[in-house]
């Protein structure tokens, strides 16, 4: 009895942790589903991982932060034939400004792209992955997601979503054959602080507290396979989060409000 070929969906897929899952499930065998706003980057990686892996590697660009996306994405993928198997939910952002300062077309954007979309995808997907007693699926959240609260700005919040709908998630749909896995990474060799104009204050930061893409996605991969709800990639992280899951409400605030790096001076 030969395994079918599965296919894996991946959000944010043009650079960073995105990219780094498409490497190394091309290299597992998956078909791909490759989204990202960026069309030029999505469709030269595309070429890359089936020229070197022999896989089928579709693309298709949208940007998350526009309602319609996620239904329009798994449209396109039921045109093309493919079933998903493999969810990665990983296209994401951080807002730079205070709260009261951002315009709330802005915020809308950000909750839109990194709580709705996600939930909406998962949705859309596991009807399918239920039917065949098979699915797998990532949700970017973050070490921050145990971390005291930054001021004005809703990332923590929204990774403590995805780690708990994650877990609420897992619970359900275990018995069905469907894993859920919250990866929780930190400080990660990206692009991400590049886009988020924080490069110089994240480059101050201790070298130890850094992980690169493959070992985050190395971990996270063999976590989902393996049926945990949440990884904590990395021993700094993992010591991290331990450290900071147990403070009182009143320490963590306070830590919030006096220890983000990147807050504004």
């Amino acid at each position: 009895m030969t395994t079918p070929t599965r296919t894996a969906l991946i959000t944010g897929a043009s650079a960073g942790i995105g990219a780094t899952f498409a490497r190394h499930l091309a290299a597992s065998g998956y078909q791909l589903l490759l989204v990202a706003r960026r069309a030029d980057r999505l469709r030269e990686l595309a070429a890359q991982l089936t020229e070197r892996h022999d896989v089928r590697c579709e693309v298709f660009a949208a940007d998350l932060t526009d309602p319609a996306a996620p239904a329009a994405i798994v449209d396109y993928a039921g045109q093309q034939g493919l079933d998903i198997d493999v969810l990665i939910n990983n296209a994401g952002l951080s807002g730079k400004t205070a709260f009261a300062d951002t315009p709330w077309d802005s915020l809308a954007g950000e909750i839109q792209l990194m709580v709705t979309a996600p939930t909406e995808l998962a949705h859309l997907v596991i009807p399918g992955m239920k039917e065949r007693r098979w699915g797998r699926i990532v949700n970017l959240s973050s070490v921050a997601a145990f971390a005291p609260p930054g001021a004005g700005l809703l990332y923590t919040g929204i990774k403590s979503y995805v780690l708990n709908a994650s877990q609420a998630l897992d619970m359900e749909l275990k018995p069905h054959g469907i894993h859920v896995t919250a990866l929780c990474p930190g400080f990660t060799r990206t692009e991400f602080h590049d886009v988020m104009g924080t490069r110089d204050k994240a480059d101050n930061l201790p070298r130890i507290l850094w992980q690169q893409p493959d070992a985050v996605v190395t971990e996270g991969l063999a976590a989902v396979m393996n049926g945990k709800p949440v990884c904590i990639p990395g021993i700094v992280n993992k010591v991290s989060a331990a450290a900071m899951k147990p403070l009182p409400i009143r320490l963590g605030y306070l830590a919030g409000k006096t220890l983000n790096p990147f807050k504004n001076s």
